[in-house]
């Protein structure tokens, strides 16, 4: 009884197209600010919240206030890991990457401004 032959084997893989180093040092650089931001936001946005016990009652909402910096400041997270996630996605499929990592910086950074303004008219 005879078998038959093996299968040929496969074709080589075409080349991958070449990572740009420099896509991935900005990519990552922006990131790192990204989460550098949030960490200082996060920080004075606590502080903030520590010295609400002079407020006012007329013209302050302590709830305004805690509501819109946890609020702000969960919003900014979730775009920061959705625009992390999109960012290696691209970097892993050699495409470019930068612009996903750059939107997600100023997304986050809108994020947080407005989360700023929104304390600001609940203490003010």
């Amino acid at each position: 009884m005879s078998y038959p032959p093996p299968p040929p084997p496969p074709p080589p893989p075409a080349a991958a197209a070449p990572r740009s180093g420099a896509d991935v040092a900005i990519s990552v650089v922006i990131l790192v600010l990204t989460v550098l931001m949030g960490a200082v936001a996060a920080f004075f946005g606590v502080f903030s919240l520590a010295f609400l016990d002079h407020c006012p009652p007329e013209t302050c909402s302590v709830d305004g206030a805690v509501g819109a910096v946890f609020t702000a400041l969960l919003v900014a997270a979730g775009v920061g890991v959705i625009g992390l996630v999109v960012t290696v996605v691209a970097l892993v499929r050699r495409a470019t990457a930068w612009p996903f990592a750059l939107a997600t910086f100023v997304l986050c950074g809108v994020t947080l401004f407005v989360g700023a303004l929104g304390y600001g008219a609940a203490v003010g």
